[in-house]
């Protein structure tokens, strides 16, 4: 049984502020070739994540706790949308269709997010990158 708990986030949170990326993973399928990727991520303040977007799949985030400013992009790196998810705003999740670019930025120590999309898992390619917008 893998249960989410305060236990859990607690640790994924300091791993996440040790890490040089200040975010980790925490997967709850077992291979990367599973048909459904589902994984907490721990993410802190000062993270990056580069605009990217995943062609054939769409992506879910579900806020377990903290906040952060979801933003979507169009093809040329405008930013076209975003918005703020707070679980004390009542603002839980998100849906993230297929072939929208899009990016985070974290607003709040100890922030955790609940992801699910489409396996297999592929790493992102330089055609599903932009540049510019960040």
């Amino acid at each position: 049984m893998k249960l989410i708990d305060e236990k859990l986030l607690n640790e994924l949170t300091r791993q996440a502020k040790e890490n040089v990326r200040l975010r980790v993973n925490y997967n709850f399928h077992e291979h990367l070739e599973d048909k459904v990727q589902r994984l907490l991520n721990a993410m802190e303040p000062g993270t990056k994540l580069p605009i990217h977007r995943h062609r054939h799949t769409a992506e879910t985030y579900f806020l377990v706790r903290g906040s952060i400013l979801v933003k979507y992009y169009d093809d040329k790196g405008n930013l076209t949308e975003e918005t703020e998810l707070n679980v004390k705003k009542g603002k839980f999740g998100i849906d993230i269709p297929a072939g929208q670019f899009h990016t985070l930025e974290v607003l709040e120590n100890g922030t955790v997010i609940f992801e699910v999309k489409e396996g297999p898992y592929r790493p992102i390619g330089e055609d599903d990158m932009l540049k510019s917008g960040i």
